[in-house]
């Protein structure tokens, strides 16, 4: 069978499937013949979590709320370690602009790309799959998908299933004794969405990790009287301002007193669980499903990247992440020319003896510095095997680790600093407000010249 007569069904429209979208496009434009490409988007509109919904628990069509978003979000990393190889933030704006772009920013540049390469009549929006199977006789997926706007269930065949769902809309939540009658409000980070809400009130952030940090952090931008931060191992290495506190991990809470380990006790009124998020594919089978927790290495993924008991399935975007959006492209690369017959690959055992050798690394790995550097080195295997324009993973690194001392340096000011990009060589400007004091994340506030 030749490649323009092979179906890929590409599962989500975040930067992952995007990327996925992206790279057949690319091989298309160079004269390749590409397959017959269809993604399957359930929100209504492309950019994955980007994409900001107002609503919290279940959406219109009663299905789990898939957007983790919340108002006033910016970058937490520079812009410069995620940009695009082959689009960059220039091209798209016109102009240089700051290294740490609030939500709206970051979904238009996502859509930026997608919408000059013309690929949208690919994407079935409003259109969750439901079930993915596998069929040992014909070699090909059937993949269930319901069609929202008609309410029509219905089946197709693919010869390769792309998952690009991504991670980050499945809420691990904990429990803790006397949640049931807390007098306050408890929530986890998934249903986070405006921080104003908590203005005046002492704020409980459980966790230790990105979330727990960006959402203490905007509730004590917008008013919170107070925060404190509840660590299970060890607490974060900021200092931070007067009214936040650390302390070890909440043991229960009494009407609205909570109790930490080390036998003290604060009053509060809101309980923020930024406790992650889980793997989770309800619409594939149990041999198709990877099982993982939030981890630099997966394993069974050849390459982070191709599922070693099928290599028909792929997955994208699934790593722990510094590296985020140029990584998706990499794997997406990567993905395509196994598609195309580009790469052969090698025998299941080597493939597993490959993930294992990545595996034995990531468990040396002891700091955020180590874990850039091994992501970096992935990243760059995975591009030196295919086109995608490559780029200084060295420099991103450095960038990264730059990022690193300037939050030590200041928590609440980092996003202030710029850097160069690590595509066109333009330093970014710095941005016209300080973060601490620009209380408007819109797009037209942001590249407003001040």
């Amino acid at each position: 069978m030749g490649v323009s007569n092979k179906r890929v069904a590409v599962i989500g429209a975040g930067p992952s499937g995007l990327a996925q979208l992206r790279a057949f496009k690319s091989a298309a434009d160079k004269g390749a013949d590409i397959p017959e490409v269809v993604c399957f988007e359930k929100q209504s509109d492309w950019g994955g979590l980007w994409n900001y919904t107002w609503r919290t628990g279940l959406d219109e069509h009663g299905d789990p709320v898939h957007g983790s978003m919340y108002r006033y979000l910016w970058s937490n990393g520079p812009k410069e370690c995620l940009e695009f190889a082959d689009y960059t933030f220039e091209e798209h704006f016109g102009r240089p602009i700051g290294s740490y772009p609030p939500r709206a920013v970051l979904w238009d540049y996502i859509k930026g790309r997608v919408e000059k390469s013309g690929v949208r009549p690919w994407v079935r929006f409003n259109t969750p799959v439901r079930m993915v199977t596998w069929s040992d006789a014909t070699k090909k997926f059937t993949v269930t998908a319901h069609d929202r706007g008609n309410d029509r269930t219905y089946s197709e065949e693919f010869d390769n299933v792309v998952v690009a769902s991504g991670h980050f809309s499945t809420p691990n939540v904990p429990y803790f004794e006397g949640f049931e009658t807390f007098q306050g409000r408890v929530l986890h980070s998934h249903d986070f969405r405006d921080a104003t809400e908590f203005k005046g009130k002492n704020v409980l952030v459980v966790g230790r990790s990105y979330s727990a940090e960006d959402i203490g952090s905007q509730c004590y931008k917008y008013g919170a009287k107070s925060i404190t931060v509840s660590y299970r191992s060890a607490p974060m290495a900021f200092t931070f301002p007067e009214g936040w506190e650390q302390k070890p991990l909440l043991t229960k809470v009494v009407g609205k007193t909570a109790h930490f380990k080390d036998g003290s006790t604060k009053e509060i009124d809101a309980i923020i669980l930024c406790t992650g998020y889980l793997h989770h594919f309800p619409f594939l089978t149990d041999d198709l499903r990877l099982k993982t927790n939030n981890r630099m290495w997966p394993l069974d993924l050849y390459k982070g990247v191709v599922w070693e008991k099928n290599p028909a399935l792929f997955y994208i975007g699934m790593q722990d992440q510094f590296y985020t959006f140029n990584m998706f492209d990499a794997q997406a690369w990567y993905a395509r020319d196994v598609m195309l017959g580009r790469i052969t690959l090698p025998s299941a055992a080597e493939m597993a003896a490959d993930s294992a050798k990545w595996r034995a690394r990531e468990e040396t790995l002891a700091d955020a510095e180590q874990m850039i550097w091994f992501q970096g080195d992935y990243t760059k295997e995975l591009i030196e095997a295919t086109d995608y324009p490559s780029f200084d993973i060295e420099e991103t690194n450095k960038t990264f680790m730059e990022w690193e001392h300037h939050k030590m340096e200041d928590i609440m000011g980092f996003r202030d600093n710029a850097y160069r990009s690590l595509m066109t060589g333009t330093m970014a400007p710095k941005h016209h407000t300080r973060w601490m004091e620009a209380m408007d994340d819109s797009l037209e506030s942001y590249l407003q010249a001040k």
